[in-house]
């Protein structure tokens, strides 16, 4: 029989009881969904497939934030199907690149869903607009825990795609839940690289980091002071005329009608400026090498983003992971460009490696 190793300290410190008997003031209870306020209408950045039938659901974390998400399922199939849920870019809505992807994986055969991260977009959780790389992992595995409960769900073939700074909280995710069987990271940030090292690395020194740290710090008292918190902004508007090529991609996609979406933080006033606190003292992927789940990191040959998932892919074990490299594609190309994104063989990648029951 299985056990569950539980550390002494949780034991020591009251975190778990060592008999039957649980305190009168302890409710180990699942947190109640909470009732949001969810558009029926469709207001996606995409038009909406006549191949798949879609509807809203909830679902709580492991926080009691209740996440609110699109499901896509394929018409006309057989269930138990295989299962998909999908998040991202960093900042973008279940309406923007992540509601594609479900949509067009529904299409494919997969029962997926598209869902908003904790505090943002119409998932709950107070204050609105908070980034963590703790709850942002959990997320993933709070859509597995909802979908391995569905009666039209195999719980055995259940995988995850993570678009732009999501892709590496999918690997994370990875890494710490094996009921995640495949994991697609899309044009993949590590957000712990970028926030504590800057692009490309360029401020990767201890003093560059305590002076952002002392900055944030000074940012946490105001915040208080105000009883507000500051708005990092989203994607720079207006454009600057020498802005860097990716910077002018991010405008192309969120300030215009082709991305633009009123719910999320890049195409408007983007997170609290405190969300980046924890990131610059979390490091990801420290256990990348003990996950033994299939994994595809998917860029394009020109995305300024590439690095962070050629050295991610470095850090990965055994026969089942798979680095595609999209020829002439941008970092942005593969939030919404079809022509680029190779949907297929992401598609072939899920069924290799979640199979059906012989």
């Amino acid at each position: 029989m299985n056990r569950i190793l539980i550390p002494l300290f949780l034991l020591m410190a009251g975190g778990l009881t060592s008999n039957s008997q649980t305190m009168d003031n302890t409710d180990t209870s699942l947190a109640a969904a909470e009732e949001l306020q969810l558009t029926q209408e469709w207001d996606k950045v995409f038009a909406k497939s006549d191949k798949t039938d879609h509807r809203k659901v909830t679902f709580v974390n492991r926080y009691g934030i209740t996440i609110a998400a699109d499901m896509y399922m394929p018409k006309a199939t057989t269930s138990p199907l295989p299962a998909i849920a999908v998040s991202g870019p960093f900042g973008a809505v279940k309406e923007q690149s992540s509601g594609l992807y479900a949509q067009q994986l529904a299409e494919r055969g997969f029962l997926t869903i598209a869902f908003d991260p904790s505090f943002t977009g119409e998932s709950g959780g107070m204050p609105r607009r908070v980034a963590s790389p703790d709850i942002n992992t959990e997320d993933f595995s709070a859509a597995v825990d909802f979908l391995s409960t569905l009666p039209e769900v195999d719980p055995e073939r259940i995988g995850i795609v993570g678009i732009c700074g999501w892709g590496g909280i999918a690997i994370q995710a990875a890494i710490n839940d094996p009921r995640i069987k495949a994991t697609v990271a899309s044009t993949m940030y590590d957000m712990t690289r970028v926030t504590a090292n800057g692009y490309f690395d360029a401020d990767n020194s201890a003093d560059k980091r305590n002076a952002n740290r002392a900055a944030l710090a000074a940012q946490r008292t105001e915040d208080y002071r105000n009883g507000s918190y500051q708005r990092a902004g989203g994607v720079v508007d207006p454009l600057p005329e020498d802005a860097p090529q990716f910077v002018k991609d991010y405008y192309a996609y969120y300030k215009t009608p082709r991305g633009f979406h009123h719910r999320s933080g890049n195409s408007t006033d983007g997170w609290n400026t405190t969300s980046a606190m924890p990131f610059m003292n979390f490091k990801f992927f420290e256990y990348a090498g003990e996950l033994e789940n299939a994994v595809m990191i998917v860029h394009g040959e020109n995305a300024h983003s590439r690095y962070f998932g050629e050295d991610t892919f470095k850090k990965l074990h055994g026969n089942n992971k798979e680095l595609l490299i999209v020829a002439d594609a941008t970092h942005c190309d593969l939030y919404d460009n079809l022509d680029k994104i190779p949907m297929n063989q992401i598609a072939a990648f899920f069924n290799t490696n979640m199979p059906a029951a012989k």
